[in-house]
């Protein structure tokens, strides 16, 4: 009878350490982050227009959001759209939202022009050489960051599960920013990005 339940024990030892390390492999878990991860230092960059914008110059933001864009990913592209929706739906209750283009392959006068024809009223900055980037470690377009006005992120990922928008069955970023909004931790605080690789200045 000893042996049996020793032999149990151990049996679900090692199943819970084989589900642990599967988690570890596949890169996430369906376990939520905790609401205040790494924190993002405040940058400058300039915007299609010349103008310089900081991240500090949001931190009355109840929430900022950092989205990492293209003019040329059609995955992006298929995103245009919604991201001036949620622009235009979260931008009157205190959330912020700025464009950030690491392209190299991507200039000023396209990303105006890209700009001015989708309808993406929000701020979009030329992130030359990928330097935030690189220190926030963005990898696809489109890719977020949200933060708080202490530049913690809390919610970083997709905007939602699929880039055809008849398709969507979890709005990822919408339920981050609501949750936010209403004073709560987000509930999933990590999704997959997924898209067009970020097209780095090579050295």
């Amino acid at each position: 009878m000893f042996k049996r339940l020793m032999f149990s024990l151990l049996a679900m030892t090692f199943a819970f350490a084989c589900q642990a390390q599967a988690e570890q492999q596949n890169g996430h878990s369906d376990r939520a982050m905790p609401e205040k991860q790494s924190a993002v230092e405040n940058f400058k960059l300039t915007d299609y227009n010349g103008q310089e914008h900081a991240l500090a110059d949001y931190k009355d933001s109840k929430a900022i959001v950092l989205m990492f864009i293209s003019t040329h990913c059609p995955v992006s592209n298929s995103y245009n759209e919604r991201m001036a929706e949620l622009y235009t739906d979260y931008n009157d209750k205190g959330v912020a939202f700025i464009g950030i283009n690491s392209n190299s392959t991507e200039n000023i006068k396209e990303i105006k022009n890209h700009a001015e024809e989708h309808n993406l009223k929000f701020a979009i900055l030329k992130d030359t050489g990928n330097v935030i980037a690189d220190k926030l470690d963005a990898s696809v377009t489109p890719e977020i960051y949200v933060l708080n006005s202490d530049f913690h992120v809390l919610y970083h990922g997709r905007i939602d599960d699929s880039k055809r928008a008849d398709e969507v069955k979890s709005k990822d970023l919408r339920k981050a920013l609501d949750e936010i909004l209403a004073g709560k931790v987000v509930s999933k605080a990590r999704t997959k990005a997924f898209g067009c690789g970020i097209k780095r200045e090579t050295t």
